[in-house]
């Protein structure tokens, strides 16, 4: 088998690819800070009802009676089979959740000639999604904080720092995402979000193995060349990786259903960004802080020359 060699010069392009992560994070921050995000009823509260129909239903015409009976902010979404349907919406005001449960039914039969058979009725407190929210984003913080002792103990403190600006740029990119096309963050995106943070770190740590690897064998080269040589050494790894992943992903989104859609789409801008924050991001910042071959070096055992000599 034939491999080629990449020669790419990623580490002279690093200014430009800056200039355009800094535009992608300022969009994400601008509209996160204006926008917000559009929260799903696992983290606001609200009621998810789960109907099934004896025959296939359209979701238009189940959004079109919703709506006309003052339901317009609910969600509507195959699960599972085109003949069972999940309802969520958010709480209404003097109404309690067993009621507007019995409305949305009643209303959904009252323009269909199918009649929707009630299977199952789960109420989500304001409380308990504040909770949610509040316990998702300490998961992101001690994800990060984790990351950053281990690879600080594994490589070195440059790296670590590396490593978490890596993985800020992914995450904050990836919600700037969902908050500007107004997709719905819920449970399941946090959790692609919290997978994204793996993906992104493993394919870093790969490039920052062969890094050390190369500063400790190679004699001559500047620190530039090195991380160059290393980037390009792993290019093919990376990209492999990457598209297999992406190819699945593109599958989910598209053939997946509604219920895993907005997973699948934020595991997808999380590979894309991660791929992309391994080579232009975590390397880059580790030669702005200036690695030199000193700090990868192993130390030298005491005594290793008094065993030498007879």
């Amino acid at each position: 088998m034939v491999m080629l060699k990449q020669n790419f010069d990623f580490i002279n392009k690093r200014k430009i690819a800056l200039i355009g992560s800094g535009l992608l994070l300022l969009i994400s921050a601008a509209s996160l800070i204006i926008n917000g995000l559009k929260l799903g009823i696992d983290f606001t509260g609200g009621t998810l009802i789960e109907v099934g129909y004896s025959e296939i239903v359209e979701l238009e015409s189940i959004r079109s009676a919703l709506e006309t009976h003052e339901f317009g902010d609910a969600t509507v979404q195959h699960f599972g089979t085109a003949k069972d349907v999940l309802i969520r919406f958010k709480p209404r005001e003097g109404v309690n959740h067993s009621q507007a449960s019995v409305q949305v039914l009643n209303a959904i039969n009252s323009s269909s000639e199918q009649i929707a058979d009630l299977r199952r009725v789960e109420f989500v407190g304001p409380q308990v999604g504040d909770e949610l929210a509040e316990d998702g984003g300490l998961a992101l913080l001690y994800s990060m904080f984790g990351i950053l002792i281990y690879v600080a103990w594994r490589f070195e403190y440059k790296f670590a720092l590396g490593s978490v600006a890596a993985l800020i740029h992914d995450v904050v990119i990836t919600l700037g995402f969902f908050s500007v096309l107004g997709l719905e963050f819920d449970l399941t995106v946090l959790a692609a979000i919290l997978a994204v943070i793996g993906y992104s770190l493993n394919d870093t740590i790969v490039v920052y193995d062969r890094i050390r690897e190369n500063f400790r064998n190679l004699r001559k080269g500047t620190p530039q060349m090195i991380l160059n040589n290393s980037l390009n050494q792993t290019l093919s790894r990376t990209l492999m990786t990457s598209l297999t992943t992406i190819l699945v992903l593109i599958a989910l989104a598209l053939l997946g259903g509604e219920i895993i859609h907005n997973f699948a789409i934020a595991l997808l801008v999380g590979v894309l960004t991660g791929t992309y924050s391994s080579i232009f991001i975590a390397s880059p910042v580790v030669l702005a802080l200036g690695v030199r071959k000193e700090d990868l070096m192993l130390p030298e055992k005491e005594g290793l020359d008094i065993d030498t000599h007879p």
